[in-house]
């Protein structure tokens, strides 16, 4: 869940964000497409997913789901503005295969449902799944994250510090 925190990093008024989806996480810098890999959208990582279900990474409101099905954006309770983007080039699908669970305007709490996707069939159609969870106001706070590793939906993805606090 999103909570602030001091004792895990050693900073004072830390926000979590939770990983929305089990799998691998890579540096944003290094997905297939330049709107991400060249952070124009945001800083964070990107997940190659394991697994089919969104789960919401933040207490929080929709700020939008996609008609599409395969991006949603939120505001979190702390005003964090986070995009999540299903794979690559995925609006292309018109939304088969995905299935939303909440709307714009929704409040949510960290973990619950916003999208589940047909993983297998995604793949069999040629698309790259790779996922950036990207924070939209990068310019509002330091952004620490650890690549390189396996998470499951709702570990501790991105670890943020309000500028100037």
């Amino acid at each position: 869940m999103l909570r602030k925190l001091k004792s895990i990093l050693g900073i004072d008024n830390a926000v979590l964000i939770m990983s929305p989806i089990d799998g691998e996480v890579i540096p944003v810098t290094e997905t297939n497409d330049p709107i991400f890999s060249e952070e124009m959208l945001g800083k964070g990582v990107a997940i190659k997913p394991s697994s089919g279900c969104v789960l919401s990474p933040v207490n929080g409101t929709i700020d939008r789901m996609f008609e599409t099905f395969h991006a949603v954006s939120l505001v979190s309770s702390d005003g964090v503005q986070l995009l999540i983007h299903i794979g690559m080039d995925t609006v292309n699908l018109k939304g088969e295969h995905f299935t939303s669970h909440v709307k714009t305007g929704d409040t949510v709490k960290t973990g619950d449902l916003l999208i589940e996707f047909d993983k297998d069939k995604i793949e069999q159609e040629g698309y790259d799944l790779t996922t950036p969870v990207v924070i939209c106001n990068p310019d509002d706070y330091e952004i620490q994250a650890n690549p390189y590793r396996n998470v499951s939906a709702g570990e501790k993805l991105i670890a943020l510090q309000k500028t100037g606090a």
